[in-house]
């Protein structure tokens, strides 16, 4: 088999195209929150220093 045949072969499998996407989508989750989490983190540290 040549590496075209394999990635066509799994895109064209709804269930793993299902998965993939639902990990991307836990991983920007989880990239946004852990931001939102030190940004909060940092502008209350600046807060109480004034």
């Amino acid at each position: 088999m040549q590496p075209i045949d394999i990635v066509g072969e799994y895109l064209g499998d709804p269930v793993f195209v299902g998965l993939l996407v639902a990990i991307l989508a836990f991983v920007f989750f989880i990239y946004l929150f852990v931001r939102r989490t030190l940004t909060g983190f940092q502008e209350g540290m600046q807060k109480g220093q004034r």
